[in-house]
């Protein structure tokens, strides 16, 4: 992966901008090398150029908007520490002490696999409350890109794992920032869409069928610049372990036989797209990330099978999870019932074919979510609803989606 993310970062290194209105300006700095003593005189100096943005990035872009400028990612500068009480009580409890359910691997040492996939749920950190720095965004604007996103990948037919990571890069880079105008969203979804693509896809689209499906609101010299904002945002971390990979990595633990192969899957591909489409509806929700991604699968996991299963892929108890697990009972209250098939798609394998991110009615079903009643799960059990049954709101009071 690493050598990929090198090879984006030479790509995308230069930058052309447009006279001199452009917001987003490459400026070559220069530094001089010191002469060493004792090198002989002939000896070539070595100069270097760094590139930096200079000037705020907005009005470049169709639709100019208020600017905004670049500032550190909050965990770039977070010290390594032992006490574990000053965490987010759902992102890292029991992060450091939970046992590997990983099997034995011949390639490698399973509990040094394990411990630095938890690890980045430190490294790469998401909040729920992003929506606070930007006082012109809904909570609903972000659905209706995600689930935008959605449809996008299923017409290139791109994967699972692509979407996801375009999902963490958009929201760790709006960790970020600050006062981006909802003008601003579909330009930095499709363009974190178009890093990921680049990491996963083995065939990614092209950059003109990016813009392409933003039918017209976005240029390909937009999609490039924000391109280039967004990695610098990020440092350049492109690697977390997605929600969808934990996911594949519990089911394969799960179903794995006296002589595991782990490279290949076993587990069923309904089975796959059902825990998948539970996850899908619940990352349209915000208040998904107050979870770490690991959480958030097993969650998903367990409301398909039982406290063991869990236990056994997963490594997690209980009470690592029942937070997560009553949370996430309404999205699963709705999914539930939803028939499970593969889509077929031409030009992909049939044994690869659930790995295809795939669209549904998700936001229709985010809204039914939205009125249904609390409920508390213990263990395997039925949930215990509190509050009785709520009346949905007449057709006149519901609010309409806001365009992007």
């Amino acid at each position: 992966m690493s050598r990929r993310s090198d090879r984006l970062q030479a790509r995308n290194v230069k930058l052309e901008s447009e006279g001199e209105t452009a917001a987003s300006v490459l400026r070559p700095k220069k530094r001089k090398a010191e002469d060493s003593k004792g090198e002989h005189d002939n000896h070539p100096k070595i100069k270097k150029q760094q590139f930096e943005i200079q000037s705020c990035w907005s009005p470049l872009i169709s639709g100019g908007v208020s600017p905004c400028i670049l500032i550190e990612t909050p965990h770039k500068d977070m010290g390594i520490t032992s006490d574990l009480s000053s965490f987010t009580q759902y992102r890292f409890k029991n992060l450091f002490i939970t046992p590997s359910p990983l099997p034995s691997l011949s390639w490698g040492s399973s509990k040094d696999v394990w411990r630095k996939m938890v690890n980045k749920e430190t490294r790469y950190v998401h909040d729920k409350h992003w929506l606070l720095q930007h006082p012109t965004l809904k909570k609903n604007m972000r659905s209706i890109l995600l689930d935008w996103l959605f449809e996008v990948c299923e017409v290139y037919t791109l994967h699972r794992d692509t979407f996801y990571l375009a999902q963490d890069f958009f929201d760790r880079f709006m960790v970020t920032q600050s006062d981006i105008h909802k003008s601003m969203l579909q330009l930095i979804g499709i363009s974190s869409l178009f890093i990921a693509a680049k990491l996963e896809e083995i065939y990614p689209p092209k950059l003109h069928e990016f813009a392409y499906v933003t039918d017209g609101a976005c240029s390909e010299d937009d999609i490039l610049t924000m391109e280039l904002i967004i990695l610098k945002a990020l440092k350049w971390e492109l690697c977390p372990v997605s929600v969808i990979s934990w996911l594949n990595l519990y089911l394969q633990v799960d179903s794995l036989k006296e002589f595991p192969k782990v490279l290949q899957p076993q587990y069923s591909q309904e089975k796959f797209i059902q825990i998948a489409q539970l996850l899908d509806l619940c990352i349209l929700d915000i208040d998904s990330l107050q979870f770490s991604y690991r959480i958030l699968a097993a969650s998903a996991l367990f409301h398909f099978t039982s406290t063991e299963v869990v236990k056994k892929a997963t490594g997690l108890d209980w009470n690592c999870i029942s937070e997560c697990v009553n949370w996430m009972e309404p999205f699963f209250n709705t999914v539930k019932g939803i028939t499970v098939k593969v889509k077929i798609f031409k030009k992909v394998a049939a044994e690869d074919r659930h790995n295809i991110q795939t669209h549904t009615n998700y936001l229709d079903m985010l809204d039914e979510v939205y009125v249904k009643p609390n409920c508390v799960v213990v263990g395997r059990q039925s949930p215990v609803c509190i509050g009785g049954i709520l009346t949905p709101p007449k057709s006149t009071e519901k609010t309409l989606h806001t365009k992007l």
